[in-house]
C-alpha cells in the first residue's frame, strides 16, 4: 500500500491544477509553497496524513545501493504507533514502562507464528534473537523483523521504545528506488511539517552510498492522503 501511495504521489499530474496562477503549472515548488498547496487540497473530513516520497538515483537491485534506516522526526508523526518488544526479565519490564503495548519472549514468538501481527513496529533485545529467528518468515516480508543495523535490536530498550513512540519512522528504498514515509498530519503547523520533512529527506539522502553524496535525488514529492503530489525543487538537495 505504501509503495502504491508513493508511486501515485510521484506520478500525480494535478499538483498545481487549481491553486497556482496561470502559467505556473510546471513550476517546481519551494517546500513552504508545497506545504501551502498541499493544505489547499487536504479537504477530507478526517485529518489527512502528510507524506513525502523520494525517488532516489540508485539501483536497488545492487546490494550496495539499497537505502534503509530511520529518522527521528522532531515533531512526531501525529499517529499512535503500536509497538511489540521481544525481551525478557528486567528489559521486558523496562519496555512496558516506556509504553510498549506488546511485550514477551518465546511466548510472543509463538503468537506471531500463529498469525498475531497487531503492531506496526518491532524491537528486540539481543538475547531473544535466536528465538525470534523462527518468526523471520512472518515478520521479514512486512518489514518488521528487528535488525541491529537499524537500531531495532538493543539493550537500551526503554530509549528505543520512547524514540519509536516519539516520532521515529523507518524507511527503505523499494521498487524504482522510491522511499516513502508519513511526516505528519494536515493539521500540523507549517513550520512543524517543514522541520519533519527536511529531517526525513536529509536522513534518507545521508544513507546513500558515498558516490551519490552531493547529488540531488531524481524527485521529491509532498502530498496529503487524498490530495495530489506537489513536486519540490529537488536541486535543493
Amino acid at each position: 500500500m505504501m509503495l502504491r501511495r508513493a508511486t501515485r504521489l510521484l506520478r500525480s499530474p494535478r499538483a498545481f491544477s487549481s491553486v497556482t496562477p496561470r502559467g505556473e503549472a510546471a513550476r517546481i515548488a519551494h517546500i513552504d509553497d508545497a506545504i501551502r498547496l498541499m493544505r489547499a487540497h487536504a479537504v477530507a473530513r478526517y485529518d489527512e496524513s502528510v507524506d513525502v516520497a523520494i525517488r532516489l538515483n540508485v539501483d536497488v537491485k545492487r546490494s550496495d545501493e539499497r537505502v534503509r534506516g530511520s529518522a527521528l522526526l522532531p515533531h512526531g508523526t501525529g499517529k499512535t504507533t503500536r509497538i511489540a518488544v521481544f525481551a525478557r526479565g528486567v528489559l521486558a519490564d523496562e519496555a512496558r514502562e516506556a509504553g510498549a503495548e506488546v511485550v514477551g519472549a518465546e511466548e510472543l514468538v509463538d503468537e506471531v507464528l500463529k498469525g498475531r501481527l497487531d503492531f506496526e513496529r518491532c524491537l528486540a533485545t539481543p538475547d531473544v534473537l535466536p528465538a525470534l529467528a523462527k518468526a523471520a518468515r512472518m515478520l521479514g516480508p512486512k518489514g518488521l523483523m528487528p535488525n541491529p543495523k537499524r537500531g531495532s535490536v538493543t539493550t537500551d530498550i526503554g530509549e528505543a521504545v520512547r524514540r519509536a513512540k516519539g516520532g521515529e519512522v523507518e524507511f527503505r528504498a523499494q521498487k524504482q528506488g522510491i522511499v516513502h514515509a508519513s511526516v505528519g498530519r494536515a493539521h500540523f503547523a507549517a513550520d512543524k511539517l517543514r522541520d519533519n520533512a527536511l529531517v526525513f529527506i536529509s536522513s534518507v539522502l545521508a544513507l546513500r552510498p558515498q558516490r551519490f553524496r552531493g547529488k540531488p535525488p531524481t524527485s521529491v514529492i509532498l502530498g496529503s492522503t487524498n490530495g495530489p503530489g506537489v513536486k519540490l525543487d529537488h536541486r535543493m538537495w
